[in-house]
């Protein structure tokens, strides 16, 4: 796939030979209509973070409201394959300016997986994958939004500045799982959105624990309470802790969540808790205002 960018115009070319030209406008145009807008983040990658994000936006969305979501890991989408979208899919257009979202499960969804074979890897350097990151958050046609979820790429790097300069964000989500070699880097990646003056709305511990389906005894494979300490030690939310378990791999990888293939089983309702804790957090909150990038050593 190749993004050009020319003037005022972008055109997209994908491997399949479909072409989308867009014109740039000035941030918000097309995200007037959302409410709140939150990052689903984490300093490293493999602790589950898409995975909570695709249940994390269903549990939202079973309580009545209006979800978006938007994969920004532009190098390895797997919001599409999460939520059973084919491989073939592409968005349409409107007016030759705006991509419409791809409904899956009822949410309103963009990913670069959309606009390139899952064969095509994105060799780009950051810039370039930042500004695939605006055209795909400013140039959907994302409609009335309560809340779009961000799936963020791991790490501390463009993507995440870039959003923080392009987006009015309500907050971030921080996932990490118990073990302290995630925690550090879940350090790091509070610590970046404190720096450019984001809100962290809470932690969300992912395989704190596991059942095993013979015997039923549980186990914490990586650690204890580690999610709770982060939490206390920079002042936010707990907002979920939620276990490893093999029905939630297999359901997420098959594009049939829990939250919508078993709603009433546990990890399903702990997505719910999660979802819940998290609107509780958003209710009232004032919308952020631009941030001004500042980022100093200490």
């Amino acid at each position: 796939m190749i993004a050009i960018g020319f003037g005022d115009f972008t055109r997209i070319e994908t491997s399949g030979g479909t072409i989308y030209t867009c014109r740039l406008f000035g941030p918000g145009r097309a995200m007037q209509q959302i409410r709140h807008i939150v990052a689903i983040a984490s300093g490293k990658g493999g602790v589950g973070k898409s995975t909570t994000a695709v249940n994390l936006a269903l549990a939202l969305q079973a309580r009545g409201a209006r979800v978006g979501l938007l994969d920004a890991d532009i190098y390895g989408p797997s919001v599409a394959l999460m939520l059973g979208v084919a491989d073939d899919t592409r968005p349409q257009t409107k007016d030759g300016q705006y991509l419409l979202p791809v409904r899956a499960h009822g949410l309103a969804s963009m990913s670069m997986a959309y606009l390139a074979n899952d064969r095509t890897p994105m060799v780009w350097r950051g810039p370039m994958a930042g500004g695939a990151l605006v055209q795909m958050l400013e140039q959907t046609l994302w409609g009335e939004l309560d809340y779009l979820l961000i799936d963020m790429p791991p790490g501390t790097g463009d993507i995440q500045l870039t959003l923080s300069q392009k987006a009015t964000l309500a907050g971030a989500v921080i996932v990490t799982t118990p073990q302290d070699i995630a925690l550090l880097d879940a350090r790091k990646g509070i610590e970046m959105f404190r720096k450019v003056s984001v809100p962290v709305l809470g932690v969300i511990e992912n395989m704190a624990m596991h059942t095993c389906s013979q015997c039923g005894h549980t186990e914490s494979i990586f650690g204890t309470d580690g999610g709770e300490r982060i939490a206390r030690e920079y002042g936010v939310d707990l907002l979920a802790s939620l276990p490893l378990e093999r029905g939630i791999r297999e359901a997420t990888d098959a594009g049939s969540p829990p939250v919508v293939s078993e709603p009433a089983s546990p990890a399903a309702l702990a997505y719910a808790a999660a979802a819940e804790a998290l609107a509780s957090r958003l209710d009232g909150a004032a919308p952020a205002e631009f941030p001004t990038i500042s980022i100093s050593d200490d």
